[in-house]
């Protein structure tokens, strides 16, 4: 099982976006038969095979083992994956157009959409993943915004100026700096 499977295509998004398979993938994060999930859900196994069956040709459930019960071959299958990350390109965005400048809300929302996508393909089974994750929160009063992004831009473009070049290991660094929406606490 994966840790992470990132959606791209709007087939596997269709079969995952209805309630009853959802239940029915919840039940498969431990390998099961469909009587078993059926039993599990109060269903039949009929009805939960279908769903299982739709959720395997999208790539969503794998059937995993075989076991013969009075002679008849029953399927078990487990999810994928843990959780399941929707590509924000099978929805679009409404209203947005895709902008280049780098101050935009636009740019922004791609950044993450490639940052989320390449997390999703980290291959978690390597001994040691180096990566590093920060969050904070600054305050910058308005009339020192424009030099707050300047000195975050000069920062980072020292950090590629001294690391950049063709040996070592790659990593990928994304900042992202955004109004703080505001807290119902």
């Amino acid at each position: 099982m994966r840790d992470v499977l990132y959606l791209e295509r709007i087939e596997q998004a269709e079969a995952l976006l209805k309630p009853q398979r959802i239940e029915v993938l919840r039940e498969l994060a431990e390998p099961r038969t469909c009587t078993e999930v059926a039993g599990r859900l109060g269903q039949t196994p009929q009805r939960v095979y279908y769903h299982v069956k739709r959720l395997v040709e999208a790539g969503l459930v794998a059937q995993v083992s075989e076991r013969k019960v009075r002679g008849i071959h029953e399927g078990i299958y487990q999810a994928a994956a843990r959780p399941y990350w929707l590509s924000p390109r099978l929805v679009g965005r409404v209203g947005l157009r895709k902008a280049q400048d780098e101050l935009s809300l636009g740019y922004l929302l791609d950044l993450m959409e490639e940052v989320q996508a390449d997390i999703a393909g980290l291959d978690r089974a390597r001994p040691e993943l180096p990566s590093i994750g920060v969050s904070g929160e600054i305050r910058v009063p308005p009339e020192l915004r424009r030099q707050f992004l300047d000195d975050l831009r000069t920062a980072l473009q020292e950090l590629f100026t001294r690391y950049g070049g063709d040996e070592g290991d790659a990593f990928k660094l994304a900042v992202a700096c955004y109004p703080k929406g505001e807290s119902d606490d």
